[in-house]
C-alpha cells in the first residue's frame, strides 16, 4: 500500500466522520493489544487477522493505517501514555509528601498501571524490540521521556534540600534500565517476588541515587 485510503466523510448512524474514524482506530488498537500483546504476537499477525479481530474490514484498516508497524507504533505510545498519566496523577497527589513517600507513590502508580494488564508489559518490553530502526528510535525517544521525568523529580528534590545536588541524567538513564529489566523479568515469571517487593527494591535504588552514602538531607 502506497498510503492510506481516504475515509468516508459526512454523518452516518448519528456519528460524524471524525467520530467514526476515532472509533475504528480504537477498535484496531484494542484488537492489536490482544493479538500483539498475547498470541500470536506482532510478528505472526496479519492485516486480515487484525481486521477480523477488530470486526472491521481490511479496507477500513488501510483508511486508518499504512502498515501493521504503524499500529504497533501507535499502541506502544498509547501504553506508555497510560502509564505516564498514572505517574503524573500520583505525583500531583504526593507533591507535598516526604521524598521517600513521593518516590514510592510514583513507582506504585507505574507498576500498578503496567502490571494490571500483562499485554501492556509485552508491548512495552518485548514486541517493540528489533522491529525496525524507526521503532527503535521511537522506543529510545519514549525511554528518554521517562528519563526526563525522573531527572525533573531528582532536580526538584535537590532544590528542596532533600537530595544531593548533581547532574542526574546518566544515573536516571541507568535506573530506567533497571526498572524495565526488573518489571519484565517479574512479569515473565523469572523473578520470585511480589509486585510490592519489586517496587520496594526500585524505591531503594532511586533513594540510593538521590541520597548517596555520607550525604544528609537539609529538610524532609
Amino acid at each position: 500500500m502506497a498510503g492510506r485510503l481516504r475515509a468516508p466523510t459526512g454523518r452516518y448512524g448519528g456519528k460524524s466522520a471524525t467520530e467514526r474514524q476515532a472509533e475504528r482506530r480504537r477498535r484496531f488498537l484494542d484488537a492489536a493489544l490482544d493479538l500483539f500483546g498475547d498470541r500470536p504476537g506482532y510478528r505472526a499477525t496479519t492485516v486480515a487477522a487484525l481486521s477480523e479481530a477488530a470486526g472491521l474490514s481490511t479496507r477500513q484498516f488501510y483508511e486508518e493505517f499504512r502498515t501493521l508497524e504503524d499500529v504497533l507504533a501507535a499502541l506502544h505510545l498509547q501504553v506508555n501514555g497510560w502509564a505516564e498519566d498514572a505517574v503524573l496523577a500520583a505525583f500531583a497527589e504526593a507533591r507535598d509528601l516526604p521524598l521517600a513517600e513521593r518516590v514510592t507513590a510514583m513507582f506504585k502508580a507505574y507498576a500498578a498501571n503496567v502490571s494490571a494488564d500483562p499485554r501492556r508489559i509485552r508491548i512495552t518490553f518485548v514486541e517493540i524490540i528489533g522491529v525496525s530502526p524507526r521503532l527503535e528510535e521511537q522506543r529510545l525517544a519514549r525511554r528518554s521521556r521517562w528519563v526526563d521525568l525522573i531527572c525533573a523529580e531528582c532536580d526538584a528534590s535537590a532544590a528542596r534540600g532533600q537530595a544531593a545536588q548533581r547532574d542526574y541524567r546518566i544515573a536516571a538513564t541507568a535506573f530506567i534500565g533497571s526498572v524495565n529489566g526488573l518489571l519484565h523479568d517479574w512479569s515473565a515469571g523469572w523473578l520470585e517476588a511480589t509486585l510490592d517487593e519489586v517496587v520496594d527494591e526500585l524505591v531503594r535504588q532511586l533513594l540510593g541515587i538521590l541520597r548517596p552514602e555520607g550525604w544528609s538531607p537539609e529538610v524532609e
